[in-house]
């Protein structure tokens, strides 16, 4: 699908033909929408590469039209393997037109065309890029906070927990911030290529947007490092948790089944069908009750002091 928006007094707006500054959302496009934006002078491969999901971040130049691949977060949602995932995302630079392509509609692009942004205009192409790339340092912070908020939860379950369900439940998200920590460190060096290229020298706020963005992006790697090693450690923790748990429990059931077992022992040797003490007395079913209420309590008071129960 291809969406065309251009800016005026009223803000962003959709049209049918691209005009000069003019930008092109192009999401999961056909053979036939490949073909269109071919027809703009535009690099095959520059078309295709964001939709490969294995692309890392990077910058090309060809015949004067710049590249940019970009990963992006992505919330895919809860019931996922991977909830939190990312993706690529190309940005197309010619000189009149600016191209984002993904695989997938995300939100990064939406808070764009939803028109959020104060004073956008996709006709300033640097400073559209440099928002994006602010964005997408925030938007990966909004999901770390997102991850803790869930690992805090599964973290008060786990404590009671004879499972491996909410250790497989961090697992989900630990493989999140795998992917987070990947994304970032390739964005930061694509953006750090770019401050080296000077593409952004023309306007000195570009250039400081540029080191803004860069400093957000190393606060969004240094958060997911953290989040990464604290999750990490905590699933270990939990792992012996749940094994301490389940001993808990097998301990309180092995001491049950001794108790049990003491009566069965005392009352099957009185079943025998042979001479034993007491059989003519008239109250032995009784003294042997008492004998078996008697044990019962010893051995219960030993556990008890053992802290077996």
């Amino acid at each position: 699908m291809i969406t065309i928006y251009s800016h005026n007094a009223k803000g962003l707006l959709t049209q049918k033909e691209p005009t000069s500054g003019s930008w092109l959302n192009v999401v999961d496009p056909s053979p036939q929408e490949i073909l269109q934006i071919q027809n703009l002078g535009i690099f095959q491969d520059f078309i295709t590469y964001p939709l490969d999901l294995d692309e890392q971040a990077r910058t090309e130049r060809e015949d004067g039209v710049i590249f940019i691949l970009l990963r992006v977060p992505y919330n895919q949602g809860q019931s996922e393997d991977v909830p939190f995932t990312t993706l690529p995302l190309g940005i197309i630079l010619t000189d009149q037109l600016i191209i984002t392509i993904c695989k997938r509609d995300h939100e990064i692009i939406r808070y764009f065309a939803d028109g959020k942004v104060r004073d956008f205009s996709p006709g300033k192409r640097n400073r559209f890029v440099l928002r994006l790339f602010l964005k997408t340092a925030q938007t990966f912070l909004v999901y770390l906070k997102e991850i803790n908020k869930v690992v805090d939860a599964l973290e008060d379950k786990l404590q009671l927990s004879q499972r491996n369900k909410e250790v497989l439940e961090l697992l989900k998200y630990q493989k999140s911030l795998t992917f987070f920590t990947t994304a970032l460190k390739s964005n930061e060096l694509m953006m750090e290529r770019l401050q080296r290229s000077q593409l952004f020298k023309m306007y000195p706020e570009d250039e400081d947007l540029l080191d803004d963005v860069l400093i957000e992006n190393r606060q969004a790697i240094e958060m997911t490092n953290i989040a990464s090693n604290i999750l990490s450690s905590m699933m270990d923790a939990f792992a012996s948790i749940i094994s301490n748990n389940l001993n808990v429990v097998m301990k309180f059931l092995a001491s049950v089944t001794i108790l049990l077992s003491i009566p069965t022992i005392i009352t099957s040797y009185y079943g025998m069908n042979v001479i034993l003490p007491l059989a003519n007395y008239q109250h032995t079913n009784l003294i042997i009750l008492a004998v078996v209420f008697v044990i019962v309590i010893l051995v219960s008071v030993i556990f008890w002091k053992k802290d077996w129960f």
